[in-house]
């Protein structure tokens, strides 16, 4: 066993759980991963959220009360995951509080049934970091079009905001102005700046998934060349642009006010083709100043055989350009395959949201008291 992980936190990566459940919290799992695997920051969605509730008994004595109170499903759902990021968060709080806010954080997701209608996003981010109430919380909001402008209002009241769904660089220009905009309405309104942070979740393996489909179907020696080289070069060139924007005239009067950096986080850093190494996204993606928010078996992989060699980003965008470009030119889409994985990573969140309406439906009907 390495310490692929120290080197990675040394390196300036911030490591993350992509993951949660109550059993990792009364366990004691969550604090021995902070403890051991240099673990600062936790991220959640629907999909986590709903594997944690469907297995197993932990969550059968808050819904039995749930139920003896007779509350609607999705008040349930609320009061479940918000209790877990509640305790999440408070032992998360020594990392948030010798970090001066940068980790030791936990988010947690607006509906994604909310995620094309700008004002009831805002309403439910507002509503989750009230019912949540700590400090050390990232309520995630989708980069939609939709997403942009509640990114800026929230981030404008103060609240910090993990930008989630962000596979296109242009949208993540976008998204960094949304945030820059919003900082510039908290100032208007006297806010601290410096208590207000922000990541946006670049994701990274659903766009090689996407493309080499595309690349197997052309199927020629110059198509098979460019397999699992898309996704590392978009994710580079979106740190290339964090770069260029935040050394920017704009972002230095609000550097003078004291606010944070929107730091750039690997999303979907789990590989999903068994012939890449099971390491790629963390170990090719290194540089100061990211989060990496992995599932545990990524975290176990690379604390195993990762091999973290210093920064793998900055002096590869001439490169990563051309990779893209050389996608492009066999008549694969750039903007089709970024427009499609983001309608599909709404569906999918907003298809695990169903799940978890309908399984603790379920789970409310079964623990509910029988009427005397």
């Amino acid at each position: 066993m390495t310490d692929a992980l120290k080197r990675l936190s040394d390196e300036g990566v911030a490591i993350w759980l992509d993951d949660l459940s109550r059993q990792r919290i009364t366990s004691g799992n969550l604090a021995e991963l902070i403890d051991q695997q240099h673990v600062v920051g936790v991220t959640t969605n629907p999909s986590i959220f709903q594997k944690a509730i469907s297995e197993g008994h932990g969550y059968d004595q808050q819904l039995a009360d749930l139920a003896a109170r007779k509350v609607t499903v999705e008040e349930a759902i609320r009061m479940i995951t918000t209790a877990d990021v509640r305790d999440a968060a408070d032992i998360l709080r020594p990392v948030f509080d010798s970090t001066d806010g940068q980790d030791g954080r936990v988010s947690i997701e607006v509906d994604p049934r909310l995620a094309h209608n700008t004002a009831a996003t805002i309403a439910e981010a507002k509503q989750l970091a009230w019912l949540v109430d700590r400090p050390n919380t990232l309520i995630k909001i989708p980069a939609t079009k939709a997403g942009l402008p509640a990114i800026t209002e929230v981030i404008g009241l103060g609240i910090s905001v993990n930008v989630t769904l962000i596979f296109s660089l242009e949208r993540y220009r976008a998204v960094m102005d949304a945030y820059l905009a919003g900082l510039e309405k908290a100032r208007e309104r006297g806010l601290d700046l410096s208590k207000i942070h922000s990541v946006a979740s670049f994701f990274v393996s659903r766009v090689d998934s996407e493309i080499d489909k595309r690349l197997n179907a052309v199927g020629t020696d110059e198509a098979k060349a460019l397999k699992g080289k898309a996704a590392l070069a978009n994710a580079r060139l979106a740190y290339e642009a964090f770069e260029e924007v935040f050394s920017g005239d704009r972002w230095a009067a609000l550097d003078k006010a004291q606010a944070n950096k929107q730091r750039p986080l690997w999303a979907s850093t789990g590989v999903k083709d068994p012939a890449y190494k099971d390491t790629l996204y963390v170990v090719d993606l290194v540089a100061p100043g990211t989060v990496n928010t992995m599932p545990e078996a990524t975290m176990e992989a690379t604390a195993d055989h990762g091999e973290v060699t210093g920064d793998t980003v900055r002096g590869t965008y001439e490169q990563s350009r051309a990779e893209l470009e050389a996608v492009e030119k066999l008549g694969i889409s750039y903007d089709d395959v970024v427009q499609l994985l983001e309608d599909e990573g709404v569906e999918k969140f907003e298809a695990s949201w169903n799940d978890l309406l309908k399984s603790t439906e379920a789970e409310l009907q079964r623990l509910a008291p029988s009427e005397a």
